[in-house]
């Protein structure tokens, strides 16, 4: 019988010299942490941004691009769940890769992941208040855009207000935000299909084939580029992971429902992407395609008439919901390395009584919102392309924890073959796919004319330019906290050569 992939017993959490109160455990169960790690990714603000603009490039191919973007996700939830299982650490990419390649890679891959929540949840709380409003009809509202501003940094302090309440409030209000968005693209795929099979899509409607989940079919290059924009659909899932102190059976449960929401979402893009391409057929699709978002909005009144404001929604509820879970990955990373010495101690402190990491919270929603304010003022443009260069770190992070699994189980790997697979090959050519994209995106981001203000920053496009500033920031930080205290630097042995010895 082939040897079963390892189960050591689980890592220490470090809390520094000065023990700080722990988060709070037990406060969510496996259901929660599916729901939130759903919520995460915005399934409908997501896939409204990206479904136009795939399309554009692949055609009908568009559902099979989505299914291939899935497949570098599945073997990096692998990755996810294998780690987890042996190091229940609320900071994952940081204190794993941490124990597998030390504390260089580890501090930089936990920099990306709190880098992300800074650069996405302005553009998410704004998307939530705009279509909210127009939601209620407030159309003329939803463009007075200093409005919309204020609206949005009042959300992100109300969302991040319910994290540092408790995460069994924030998983409570995840439970209802993400029934609505779902039933919200249920209905709308349902009805879609229904019109096309019925023959009453007001628009150009095409016959739904298995032969779009081909995603070679459009050629290599526009596979590519597809691929860049379907990895950012699916990016958020792991947040289940970052509470993994927080959840019941954290050593089983986070992971399980980091592997389950890839898959729930895999079959929810191609679904609905199945229904868009179907009912609007793909020249109103790409004549649209600078629509980003609001694709819905053109789309809902068609497809559902007097019940379009399920599909506005939708969307709103989807990015209200991931401007709160994305501050918790953030957060939480914050306070792993500050427990770690990895940055100031301060970071660390946790909420006596919510048992929540209150100082690392509105941090995070702090330099968030000043990155919205400052990035938004330049122009909405600039804001877009601030989103565009969240790839790069996307596939930073994730690529990072692909090689850490297969560092950290290296001694094992030849065990089995369900080892070799699973901890092995597994993470490493997901780790190698998304290491791919991360160059073909430096290279697509270094032609200005790609980006969203097609203006050029030092000769290069603004994504690329805000990417490498982050990255060199993070350096920055990163050598001058070594200089500081050098305690996280000095720690003796990684967890795997105390396990492996």
């Amino acid at each position: 019988m082939p040897a079963a992939i390892p189960d050591p017993q689980p890592g220490p959490v470090h809390r520094g010299e000065s023990e700080q109160p722990g988060l709070k455990a037990g406060a969510i169960g496996f259901f929660d942490a599916l729901v939130i790690g759903l919520a995460s990714t915005s399934p409908a603000y997501s896939l409204a941004a990206v479904i136009a603009p795939i399309v554009l490039l692949t055609g009908v191919y568009a559902p099979g691009v989505l299914l291939a973007s899935f497949v570098p996700m599945l073997l990096i939830s692998s990755a996810f769940y294998h780690l987890n299982k042996v190091d229940q650490d609320c900071g994952t990419t940081f204190s794993w890769v941490t124990r597998a390649m030390g504390p260089w890679w580890g501090w930089l891959g936990g920099w990306a992941i709190a880098m992300t929540g800074v650069l996405v949840v302005g553009s998410l709380a704004e998307v939530g208040v705009r279509f909210g409003l127009l939601t209620v009809g407030a159309d003329g509202l939803a463009e007075n855009i200093w409005l919309v501003r204020i609206l949005a940094i009042l959300l992100i302090v109300v969302m991040s207000w319910i994290c540092v309440l408790g995460t069994e409030l924030s998983a409570r209000v995840q439970n209802t935000l993400i029934v609505g968005q779902v039933l919200a693209l249920v209905l709308f795929a349902v009805v879609a299909l229904v019109a096309v099979a019925t023959d009453r899509s007001t628009l150009d409607a095409t016959t739904p084939s298995l032969a779009w989940l081909n995603p070679f079919g459009a050629g290599g290059a526009a596979l590519t580029s597809g691929l860049l924009l379907g990895v950012f659909v699916y990016w958020g899932w792991e947040s289940a992971v970052n509470l993994t102190e927080e959840t019941e059976n954290p050593a089983e449960a986070p992971g399980k429902a980091a592997v389950l929401s890839t898959i729930v979402l895999v079959g929810t893009y191609v679904a609905v992407a199945f229904a868009i391409v179907a009912y609007a057929g793909t020249p109103f699709l790409a004549a649209n395609s600078d629509e980003e978002e609001f694709i819905f909005a053109l789309l809902s009144t068609k497809v559902l008439g007097g019940w379009d404001w399920v599909v506005l929604f939708s969307v709103a509820t989807s990015a209200v919901a991931s401007a709160q879970t994305t501050i918790i990955p953030a957060s939480r990373t914050w306070l792993s390395m500050a427990r770690r010495h990895a940055i100031p101690a301060r970071f660390a402190h946790v909420h006596g009584r919510n048992q929540t990491p209150d100082v690392s919270t509105w941090w995070t929603a702090g330099v968030a919102i000043a990155w919205y304010l400052v990035v938004s003022v330049l122009s909405e443009n600039a804001l877009f392309d601030s989103l565009t260069a969240l790839s790069l770190l996307i596939a930073f992070y994730y690529g990072l924890t692909g090689l850490a699994c297969a560092v950290y189980f290296r001694r094992q790997l030849t065990a089995s073959v369900r080892n070799l697979l699973l901890i092995g090959i597994g993470p490493v050519v997901g780790a190698a796919m998304l290491f791919w994209l991360l160059v073909e995106s430096v290279i697509d981001m270094s032609d200005p004319a790609n980006s969203y203000s097609g203006q050029a920053w030092l000769g290069l496009g603004p994504p690329l330019v805000i990417g490498i500033a982050i990255a060199v920031t993070g350096v920055v930080a990163m050598l001058w906290w070594r200089a500081v205290d050098a305690r996280f630097w000095d720690e003796r042995a990684s967890a795997l050569e105390r396990e492996g010895s």
